[in-house]
């Protein structure tokens, strides 16, 4: 392999595995998976198979990931969605593959993009997202664009072993591909453990490497991103132990412990001598014992309020941290909230997810640049390109199309951009269109009333 190429190639792989060990620890805690670490004082090591996950990082992201879809891009002076774009989102299923970089970008901080050309004839460029397990980039903190990327190619099979963390073991990789502005590199590993081997170059001589990067809580010294599940970590590892000691003292405690003063070993015993089993004893109603002066008792019970008092605290921290509203997080009360006190509850919620949208958005927008780019197209067309996000919030249907009734009757919308507002899709808004378009009453009334507003403003 060339030097240029080898050096660029080693220092990808040392960045993506130095990152292995974090992106297994997160892995663990978005699939409750978690082990805790306990210092042993309230409860002994063999208490361990009692221990209980809480999965508040994946409520928390799932929350989030579920108010994030994209509808359609509209270019500079369009209504509508670019329909030459959606039809490359399209079949690049995307619609299912971009729920998966969201996801990836809130659980890992960051997911990876790729374009490419089609390898037929007039087929639409080639998107797809990557896993940022197998996949690390060099980026140009002057332009804050990637300079360099690669891609690991490796199978991984639920059929594999696990490792002690359980996390899934993958295979060494079998080949690579290493992104460069000019070209994207085919690489392949030498058999018996030897270097990479250049099998293919595709000389696209586009100036950039064919990768896009979604970012999620980036900073302006740190465009790496953070994992989405970073404030609730802590607070996860605490609800869990709690949970776990509350097993124990159910196991130990919960159930009155009873004793027995002055009792001898024959009371214990049954009619031909045998030891009875403890939980014989232990269950029995009556304890009937020879000595007159012995006593029995019990224990009071424990009481396990103190367990979910301090529940309850951990899920009043994580709402406040997360904007979660409290019954996502089983906190309720007998009497059911208000409609409108339901939608304040999720207002910090929804604000979150909107910034999700405009962060995300931007790099969707930058990937589909790069397809126009692939396919040769004019990019000074997309440069004031906008990402159509379906609304994060979620009102009733009643709700919304009152709203959107009064905005078309006073004039402040028109009905395409109402349709859009009720949620509809790009593939209904056109047959609604083509439906609006050849009924005749509706052809009838829109001139009659396009009279109407030229008398007006010529007034």
């Amino acid at each position: 392999m060339p030097t240029q190429y080898a050096d660029v190639v080693a220092r990808l792989e040392r960045k993506l595995s130095g990152g292995a060990s974090t992106r297994a620890r997160l892995d663990r805690y978005y699939e409750g998976r978690v082990r805790l670490a306990s210092i042993g004082l309230s409860l002994p090591p063999e208490m361990r198979r009692l221990s209980t996950v809480v999965n508040w990082p994946a409520l928390y992201v799932s929350a989030l990931e579920e108010r994030l879809d994209v509808e359609g891009f509209r270019l500079d002076g369009a209504a509508d969605a670019d329909d030459r774009l959606w039809q490359w989102w399209q079949a690049n299923d995307l619609d299912e593959e971009s729920q998966l970089a969201h996801l990836d970008a809130l659980v890992y901080g960051r997911a990876f993009v790729t374009v490419g050309a089609a390898s037929d004839e007039g087929a639409p460029p080639v998107i797809r997202v990557e896993s940022t397990r197998t996949m690390a980039a060099d980026f140009d903190p002057y332009t804050r664009r990637i300079t360099a990327a690669l891609r690991l190619l490796a199978d991984e099979s639920e059929d594999e072993p696990r490792d002690r963390d359980d996390h899934h073991v993958t295979r060494p990789p079998y080949g690579a591909r290493l992104y460069l502005p000019d070209r994207t590199v085919s690489l392949e590993r030498a058999p018996r453990g030897g270097g990479w081997v250049v099998t293919g170059e595709d000389m696209h001589q586009l100036g950039r490497p064919l990768v896009e990067m979604l970012t999620n809580r980036g900073r302006a010294g740190e465009r790496s991103g953070a994992s989405e599940m970073r404030d609730v970590i802590a607070l996860t590892d605490a609800a869990c132990r709690t949970l776990t000691n509350m097993q124990g003292a159910q196991e130990l405690l919960a159930v009155p412990q009873r004793y027995v003063l002055g009792a001898q070993a024959q009371d214990f015993q049954d009619a031909h001598g045998n030891p009875i089993p403890a939980w014989e004893a232990y269950i029995g109603r009556f304890l009937m014992l020879t000595n007159e002066d012995a006593k029995a008792g019990q224990f009071p019970a424990a009481d396990l309020r103190n367990f979910t008092e301090v529940m309850n605290l951990y899920s009043k921290l994580v709402a406040s941290v997360t904007g979660l509203p409290p019954h996502y997080l089983g906190m309720s009360t007998d009497n059911p909230a208000s409609a409108d006190a339901i939608r304040s509850s999720e207002a910090r919620l929804v604000k979150r997810a909107e910034r999700k949208q405009r962060a995300f958005g931007g790099t969707w927008e930058r990937v589909m640049r790069l397809a126009m780019l692939v396919e040769r197209m004019d990019p000074s067309a997309g440069i004031t390109m906008e990402t159509v996000w379906r609304d994060a919030a979620t009102p009733t249907v009643a709700a919304r199309a009152d709203a959107v009734t009064k905005l078309v009757a006073a004039g402040i919308l028109p009905v395409e951009a109402a349709w859009e507002q009720l949620g509809y899709s790009p593939q209904y808004r056109a047959r609604l269109r083509a439906m609006t378009d050849a009924d005749p009453a509706v052809r009838y009334l829109a001139a009659t009333d396009g009279g109407r507003l030229d008398e007006r403003a010529a007034a």
